[in-house]
């Protein structure tokens, strides 16, 4: 088969690639490794016939916001979004839940004292969102989102908003007069990554969820997060564009010193006439898919220093009923955080850095019932919960975990997450009809990018961030191999379903692609 570009994956990037690649006239094929397409945004029914789960990522508000995913147009390819009457629940054992939904909504569940902090973090979002959100999802440097930020704040503000983006959240709370309850609400969604309240960077990325709850939503997609998958699937295909499932590629092919196609794990060659983008982890493709004499030996060196961020351990429940929260607002979110408090997050971030799973997992957790009526039978609930551990482990405060990650892991981790959600939720437990637990190991039998159960990619934090993503040295997508472009989440802006990633290569494939037509044209 020969076609202008080979796409090696099919998760959100590499769709988001190959749409943009056959846009503009490229004949593209996907390649797949899974007998199912979309990587880490996929559903199934894996607990109870009649449940539909998502396996791994569910929540989108990146994906709502992405200008690239927007641009795509995919409500035209059988895509919905679907919202909840709150965005998010923090609840807690005191009684205490504080909510992201409407502004006023928020600050009626937050103490009388957040109001003014609270308020003046919501302005900023308003004032330099949307000029950050560009910036972090363009190639790097982000010269026009900066001269976009410049315009709107001044100078002086700019620079005062630069060193707000280094902030740990701690830091950021206090500066801000936030109490505990706005500190809790702005840290679980800081830990969505892989960071600690203490560690730099940690409260943009906090700020960045709580303001894209306000301007988006955190939104699902009707019928399951597969369902994002198979828009960006039929768009592609509609514009004659090939996705090969069950394909696993053995082999970049390097010819007269240029990315020249893939050989696949069943001895198939797919020549590339144009680019070959691989929304694979940055170690996998130089490591496994690339012949070491195309890397060269100083890029090989600093991948050794490449971290990959903490592990996830997933229970997904097909439950009988709703959950029965304790507190009222938890009820009427489809997201749930579940720690008591950002101390509590700290110290469950110092004794995971010790490589020790902690007795009390923070919780980031999804319920479907009151927003999606297909992912559920009538008056039933479709339920998870994911929570991070290290990725090598060396005890565990319980003293229960084997770290073989085998039945009896599963069923240790699973019983110490539903034990957290019973004290919330009294008679929870007995609801349960059916469960699946993905551990590390599972999570990457099932989707090869997510290393260790790494779900992000790679650490989020600012040395592998950037310039440093994966890195240093390398520039946007490209990579050392003309035709070679490195389109997954290894590359920046990182983790998150968004497709910056995919864009960025395809944009960078089209653009030197242009670049050598027009040299040629001037030459004639």
């Amino acid at each position: 088969m020969d076609v202008d570009a080979v796409v090696i994956g099919s998760g959100p990037n590499g769709l988001v690639a190959a749409n943009l690649l056959a846009d503009r006239g490229w004949e593209v094929v996907v390649v797949e490794a899974a007998g199912q397409p979309g990587g880490a945004v996929r559903t199934g029914e894996i607990t109870v016939p009649g449940y539909r789960h998502d396996l791994f990522s569910s929540f989108y508000p990146l994906a709502a916001a992405s200008r690239v995913i927007r641009g795509l147009e995919l409500e035209q390819y059988g895509l919905r979004w679907l919202r909840g009457p709150l965005v998010l629940a923090h609840p807690a054992e005191d009684g205490s839940c504080p909510v992201l939904g409407t502004l006023e909504e928020t600050l009626a569940s937050l103490d009388s004292g957040d109001r003014d902090g609270w308020i003046r973090l919501t302005r900023l979002w308003d004032e330099a969102g949307g000029a950050f959100m560009q910036g972090l999802t363009e190639p790097f440097p982000p010269l026009r989102a900066t001269l976009r930020g410049v315009r709107r704040l001044g100078l002086s503000e700019t620079l005062d908003f630069a060193r707000f983006t280094a902030l740990p959240l701690r830091r950021m709370t206090e500066e801000f007069g936030l109490g505990p309850l706005a500190a809790r609400l702005l840290a679980g969604n800081a830990l969505h990554a892989d960071f600690a309240p203490e560690t730099p960077g940690s409260a943009v990325f906090g700020w960045t969820l709580v303001g894209l709850a306000r301007s988006v939503g955190f939104p699902v997609p009707e019928g399951g997060a597969g369902a994002l998958s198979e828009a960006m699937i039929r768009r592609l295909r509609r514009r004659g564009g090939v996705v090969l499932s069950g394909r696993p590629v053995d082999a970049i092919e390097v010819k007269d010193g240029r990315a020249a196609g893939v050989r696949t794990e069943d001895g198939d060659r797919i020549r590339a006439r144009r680019a070959v983008l691989a929304d694979v982890g940055a170690p996998q493709l130089y490591r496994r898919l690339l012949d070491p004499r195309h890397v060269p030996a100083s890029l090989l060196r600093r991948l050794e220093r490449f971290q990959y961020d903490w592990s996830t351990v997933k229970v997904d429940w097909a439950l009988s009923a709703p959950i029965p929260w304790s507190a009222a607002d938890a009820r009427r979110a489809p997201v749930i955080h579940v720690a008591e408090s950002m101390d509590e997050l700290t110290r469950s971030a110092a004794i995971a850095a010790t490589h020790v799973v902690p007795a009390d997992p923070f919780l980031v957790m999804g319920q479907y019932s009151m927003i999606d009526p297909t992912r559920q039978p009538p008056g039933a609930e479709t339920a998870w919960a994911y929570t991070h551990v290290p990725q090598q482990i060396e005890g565990d405060e319980r003293g229960r975990l084997t770290r073989r990650w085998d039945e009896a892991d599963e069923q240790a981790m699973a019983e110490r997450v539903e034990e957290r959600i019973e004290r919330l939720a009294p008679g929870f437990r007995a609801l349960i009809v059916g469960r699946h637990v993905f551990t590390p190991r599972t999570m990457e039998l099932a989707d090869r990018n997510l290393v260790g159960g790494a779900i992000n990619g790679g650490t989020a934090q600012l040395h592998q961030q950037l310039v440093f993503r994966p890195a240093a040295g390398l520039r946007r997508a490209a990579t050392p191999v003309p035709g070679l472009y490195l389109a997954s989440a290894s590359a920046h802006p990182g983790g998150g379903v968004h497709g910056a990633c995919g864009a960025n290569a395809a944009r960078a494939a089209l653009s030197l692609r242009e670049r050598g037509r027009r040299l040629i044209h001037s030459r004639r």
